[in-house]
C-alpha cells in the first residue's frame, strides 16, 4: 500500500512539472535506481533515478544500455579422463546480449553455450554458468568459433579458406558459429563486394550439410539467421556489383562468376546456389530461367515483354521468374531500380522445426528481392514458374508456397488452374504472388488415406521391407552354400543360371543395405554430386542385371514347359547368356550417366530420412521403368502361357496343388512381383505398395524354399551329409524344383533336366 501511494505521488509530481526538469518530491537516497526496477520495466511511469542522476519514470533506457566488462572465468569440461576445470573468457558485451565463449563450450545437443550480460539486483553482471558442464569441441569447430569471437576484418576470407581446405563435415556448432559471423558482418556499416564470392562458397558448404545437423542448428535459429543475413548483405551490394567495370571475383572450383555487362546482368554461381543481379534499364532484362538436364548450369535471361505461356512452354524448364513490363513500370514509381534473384536447388537452409511437417518443397526455391522497394505489397501479380515434381498429384496436395522463416505458407499466392486439375497435371506450375520472399512448389509429405496414419504407414512398410530383405539374403546364402557343398548341384546347367540370378540379386540387396548406412558412403572421397551419381548408377545397373537374368530364365522356362520337343540350346549358351545379362544393362545406365547425370541427384533432402540417389525424370522413365516394365510384362505373359499350357495338358484334381506350386515359383522366379511396384509408381493405390514390399523383398527366400527346402533330393543330400550317411546318397543328382514339379505333373521319369 505504501509503495502504491509513493507511485501516485511521484506520478502527480511528474505530470505537474510540465516541461520543467522533474522535482525531487522525495529524498534522492529513498528513490531506487532505475536498474533496480528492470524486472518491472513494463510498468508505466515507474519512479526511479536514471544513470544521470535525474528522476525518471521510464527505466527502459537504463535497462537497455551499458556493457558487461570482459571477464575470465572457470568452466568445467568433460574429457576422456574425466572432468577438468578450464579458464575461459568473454569479451565486452552490451546488456541483454549474449557473448560467445573464447573456448567453445557445447551442450548435450552440440550447440554452443553463450553467456548473457544481464541486470541483477541493480547491477550489470554476467549470467552464472556454475551449473554448466561443457562438451569439448573438435578443432574445426574451435577455429570457426574463434573467428566469431575475435571478428577480424578479414574473417569472411579466413572462414572461406578454412571451410575450403577442410574435409570434415560441419557440425551444428559450426553452422551456429557461421551464422554469428554473418550477423557481425551485416552489423558493420561498410559493404565490401569482394567478400561475395566467399559468402557464396560458405553458404554452399552449409547447404551440403546433412539434414539432422541442420535440424539441430535450426532449433537455435542458426539457419534462419544465416539465410536472412546472407540475402540482406547481397541485396545491399546490388548497386555496387552491377556498376563494376572489372571483375573482382576469381573463379574457382567452388564458385564461378559470369559478368554480362552488355545485358545489365551479373551472375554468381556455386553447384547449388545461383545469384542474379539485374538492371532492367540496360537491355530490358527482368527475369531468369533455369533449365534442368545434363548441364545443370544452363540459364537464360527473360525480358519485360516476354509472355507467360511462352515461358511455361520452354523445354526442360526447372524454375523461372520475370517482372512483366506493366508491373515494372509501377515498381519504378515506388523507387525500384534493380532486381536480385537467388535460386536454391536444395531447400537445406529452409528448415522447419515442427515435429509434424505437412508439406515439403519439391522444386527449386526462388528468392526474389527488389532493393530500394520499401513497400512489401506489390502493385500487381508477380509470375514465377516451378517444375512440378509429381504431376499426378491432386490440387489439394500441391501448390506454391513461401517461406516465413518458420514454415511454408501459401497466403497471397495463387497456383494456376484454380480448383481444377490443370495445375497439378502440367509439368511446369505457374504461380502468382503479391509480395516478395522465397518461393517454392509444395507437396504433401505423403498421400493421406482415410483412417490411415502416415507415420505408422511408412513405419510398417519399412519393417516389412527390412524383414523381407533379411530373409532373402539368408536364403540366397543357403543356395550358395548348397552349391559349394554338393558338386552334382553346382555342375548342372540350370544351377549355373540360377547362381547368376542369385549373385545379381544378392549384390542388389547388399548394396541397398549399405545405402541404409549413410555414414559408410560418406567415407568415399568424391564430392556429394559425384557420390550421388555413382550410387545411383550402381543401383540402376544391378536392378537391370537382375531383370535381364529373369528375362533369360523366363525364355528358357517357356522352352521347357511349352515347346518341350525339339529344343536345342546353342553351344556355350550359358556363357552367352551371362555376357548378355551382365553387359547389356550397361547401355541404359551409361546413357543416363553421360546424358542426364543431374537426374541422379534428388530434388531435395529436406526430410529427416535420407533420399536415395536414383534416376529421376527421363532417366527414371527411360532408363529404369521402361526396361523393367517391358521385361515384367513379357515374363507375366510367359507365366500365364506356361501355366495355361500345363493346366490344359495335365489337368487332374490331385495335381492342382502342384500346378499352383509351379505358378507361385514362376511368379517369384521371373519377378512378376514388380507389377505391384509399377502400380505403386503410377499411383494406383497404397495397397500395391504393401503388396510390393511383401512379395518383391522375399524373392531370394522363396527361391531358397523351392530350390532347397521343398526339393526332396536336396533334403536327402543335406540329411545324408548331416547324418554321415553313405557316399552314394551324398552324391545323388540334385534336381531343380521346376524339374521335379513338371515330372510330378506328368508322372514322367525322375531324371533331371536342365533349363
Amino acid at each position: 500500500m505504501l509503495l502504491f501511494l509513493w507511485w501516485i505521488a511521484g506520478y502527480i509530481i511528474l505530470v505537474s512539472g510540465g516541461t520543467n526538469p522533474p522535482l525531487y518530491a522525495l529524498d534522492q537516497p529513498n528513490v531506487a535506481r532505475c536498474l533496480d526496477y528492470c524486472h518491472l520495466k513494463n510498468l508505466r511511469f515507474l519512479l526511479c533515478v536514471d544513470a544521470d542522476g535525474q528522476l525518471s519514470h521510464n527505466p527502459y533506457k537504463d535497462c537497455n544500455r551499458g556493457f558487461c566488462k570482459a571477464e575470465d572465468f572457470e568452466l568445467e569440461y568433460e574429457t576422456d579422463e574425466g572432468k577438468e576445470k578450464r579458464i575461459n573468457r568473454v569479451e565486452k558485451t552490451r546488456v541483454g546480449q549474449k557473448a560467445n565463449l573464447r573456448d567453445l563450450c557445447l551442450n548435450e545437443r552440440g550447440i554452443p553455450i553463450r553467456r548473457r550480460c544481464q541486470i541483477r539486483n541493480g547491477n550489470r553482471v554476467w549470467q552464472s554458468l556454475d551449473h554448466v558442464t561443457c562438451r569439448s569441441a573438435p578443432e574445426l569447430s574451435s577455429s570457426i568459433n574463434l573467428l566469431a569471437v575475435k571478428s577480424p576484418p578479414d574473417m569472411i576470407s579466413q572462414l572461406s579458406n578454412l571451410l575450403t581446405q577442410t574435409q570434415e563435415k560441419l557440425a551444428a556448432a559450426d553452422v551456429f558459429s557461421i551464422s554469428e559471423i554473418f550477423d557481425s558482418l551485416v552489423k558493420k556499416p561498410e559493404r565490401n563486394a569482394a567478400v561475395v564470392g566467399d559468402l557464396m562458397k560458405i553458404c554452399q558448404k552449409v547447404m551440403s550439410t546433412d539434414n539432422e545437423t541442420l535440424r539441430v542448428s535450426a532449433d537455435a535459429n542458426a539457419t534462419n539467421a544465416l539465410l536472412s543475413n546472407f540475402e540482406d548483405y547481397l541485396d545491399e551490394l546490388s548497386p555496387t556489383i552491377l556498376k563494376l567495370n572489372t571483375t573482382i571475383f576469381a573463379n574457382s572450383t567452388e564458385f564461378t562468376f559470369h559478368p554480362l555487362f552488355d545485358m545489365g546482368v551479373i551472375v554468381l554461381k556455386t553447384s547449388e546456389l545461383r545469384v542474379f543481379f539485374v538492371d532492367p534499364e540496360v537491355r530490358n532484362v527482368s527475369g531468369i530461367v533455369n533449365f534442368s538436364g545434363g548441364n545443370m548450369s544452363h540459364f537464360e535471361m527473360l525480358h519485360l515483354s516476354d509472355n507467360e505461356e511462352d515461358i511455361r512452354a520452354m523445354k526442360n524448364l526447372e524454375s523461372a521468374v520475370f517482372i512483366p513490363e506493366k508491373l515494372w513500370t509501377q515498381l519504378k514509381r515506388k523507387g525500384a531500380s534493380y532486381l536480385v534473384f537467388k535460386v536454391y536447388t536444395r531447400d537445406s537452409l529452409f528448415v522447419e522445426t515442427e515435429e509434424e511437417i505437412k508439406r515439403r518443397p519439391t522444386s527449386n526455391v526462388i528468392s526474389i528481392t527488389i532493393p530500394g522497394l520499401n513497400d512489401t505489397k506489390l502493385p500487381g501479380k508477380l509470375p514465377f514458374f516451378l517444375r512440378n515434381a509429381k504431376a499426378n498429384e491432386t490440387q489439394f496436395e500441391g501448390g506454391c508456397g513461401y517461406w516465413n522463416y518458420e514454415t511454408w505458407l501459401s497466403d497471397g499466392i495463387s497456383t494456376s488452374g484454380g480448383g481444377s486439375l490443370e495445375a497439378s497435371s502440367h509439368p511446369v506450375i505457374l504461380c502468382h504472388a503479391d509480395h516478395l520472399t522465397q518461393f517454392t512448389f509444395l507437396l504433401g509429405v505423403s498421400k493421406m488415406q482415410a483412417g490411415l496414419d502416415t507415420n505408422e504407414d511408412d513405419h510398417s512398410l519399412d519393417v516389412i521391407t527390412n524383414v523381407g530383405l533379411t530373409l532373402s539374403l539368408l536364403g540366397l546364402l543357403m543356395i550358395f552354400i548348397t552349391a559349394a557343398v554338393f558338386k552334382s548341384f553346382r555342375t548342372l546347367a540350370s544351377t549355373k543360371i540360377l547362381l547368376n540370378l542369385c549373385a545379381a540379386l544378392g549384390l542388389q540387396l547388399l548394396f541397398f543395405l549399405i545405402l541404409s548406412q549413410s555414414h559408410l558412403l560418406e567415407q568415399l572421397e568424391q564430392s556429394e554430386s559425384e557420390r550421388c551419381t555413382l550410387v545411383g548408377a550402381v543401383m540402376q545397373y544391378l536392378l537391370l542385371v537382375v531383370f535381364s537374368w529373369m528375362f533369360i530364365i523366363g525364355f528358357l522356362q517357356y522352352q521347357r514347359y511349352v515347346r518341350v520337343i525339339g529344343v536345342n540350346h546353342p553351344r556355350h549358351y550359358i556363357l552367352m547368356s551371362a555376357v548378355a545379362a551382365w553387359t547389356l544393362p550397361l547401355i541404359p545406365t551409361l546413357l543416363v550417366v553421360f546424358l542426364e547425370p543431374g537426374s541422379y541427384r534428388p530434388n531435395n533432402s529436406s526430410m529427416d530420412y535420407p533420399i536415395l540417389c536414383y534416376p529421376s525424370g527421363y532417366g527414371l522413365s527411360l532408363g529404369v521403368i521402361l526396361p523393367i516394365g517391358l521385361i515384367t510384362v513379357a515374363n507375366a505373359i510367359l507365366v500365364g502361357y506356361i501355366s495355361w499350357s500345363v493346366y490344359t495338358a495335365l489337368f487332374k484334381r490331385d495335381l492342382i496343388f502342384k500346378q499352383l506350386g509351379l505358378f507361385v515359383l514362376l511368379f517369384f522366379l521371373l519377378g512378376i512381383t514388380w507389377i505391384f511396384g509399377l502400380c505403386t509408381y503410377f499411383d494406383f493405390g497404397r495397397i500395391f505398395a504393401y503388396l510390393f514390399c511383401l512379395t518383391a523383398t522375399l524373392q531370394g527366400f522363396v527361391l531358397f524354399l523351392y530350390f532347397i527346402v521343398f526339393n526332396k533330393e536336396n533334403q536327402r543330400a543335406w540329411l545324408g551329409l548331416c547324418c554321415n550317411s553313405s557316399k552314394k546318397r551324398n552324391q545323388q543328382t540334385i534336381q531343380m524344383p521346376t524339374d521335379s514339379i513338371l515330372q510330378g505333373l506328368s508322372h514322367s521319369s525322375t531324371n533331371s533336366t536342365s533349363i
